[in-house]
């Protein structure tokens, strides 16, 4: 898993993916040719001070770097809604297998 990084990766993901919610995150989704997946957070100053904003990013992180079920290929963009603030670690684990689930992302080996 690589990271998004340029604003113009951002801006791409936005405008031709295509989005799934939860009440606490969005997901913006678009396969990107590459053969590996790249994840970008947005989690905006409204959600607290840097110490809460970087707590969430570190979790959503870990969420994604410890899911091995997930399909090669595609940009993701994750921002944290206000309510996300009120999630432990194990419901923000579930909301975002959820929204992979709903992008078709996340596929269950068996």
């Amino acid at each position: 898993m690589k990271s998004l990084k340029k604003n113009k990766d951002f801006k791409g993901v936005y405008t031709k993916g295509k989005s799934y919610a939860t009440y606490n995150l969005v997901i913006y989704s678009l396969p990107n040719r590459l053969g590996y997946n790249r994840v970008g957070f947005s989690i905006s100053k409204r959600i607290g001070k840097a110490v809460q904003r970087n707590r969430i990013r570190r979790r959503l992180k870990e969420i994604i770097r410890l899911e091995k079920n997930l399909k090669k290929g595609y940009d993701l963009v994750f921002i944290a809604r206000k309510a996300v603030n009120k999630r432990n670690y194990h419901e923000l684990e579930s909301d975002v297998r959820k929204l992979l689930k709903k992008a078709g992302i996340y596929c269950k080996k068996e």
